[in-house]
């Protein structure tokens, strides 16, 4: 349902904005913006995972990054 309402933005970004996403109004920009933040809010951040079954408690990234891995050709 539709709300109407008044806010004052900073145009520069808004224009940024807009032609980063080449979004043509400024009310798809901030409907884009409102869902876009609820989406990135609703994901679980990865730290939280741990211990639920997806990362093992003696898991480290860091080990990973010093094998020695096959050249890619």
């Amino acid at each position: 349902m539709p709300h109407r309402t008044n806010i004052v933005l900073d145009e520069n970004i808004v224009q940024e904005a807009m032609s980063i996403g080449q979004i043509k109004t400024k009310r798809a920009l901030i409907d884009m913006a409102i869902r876009e933040f609820i989406a990135k809010r609703k994901k679980p951040n990865i730290m939280d995972l741990k211990g639920m079954g997806g990362i093992r408690e003696d898991y480290d990234y860091k080990v990973l990054r010093t094998r020695n891995l096959p050249k890619l050709k």
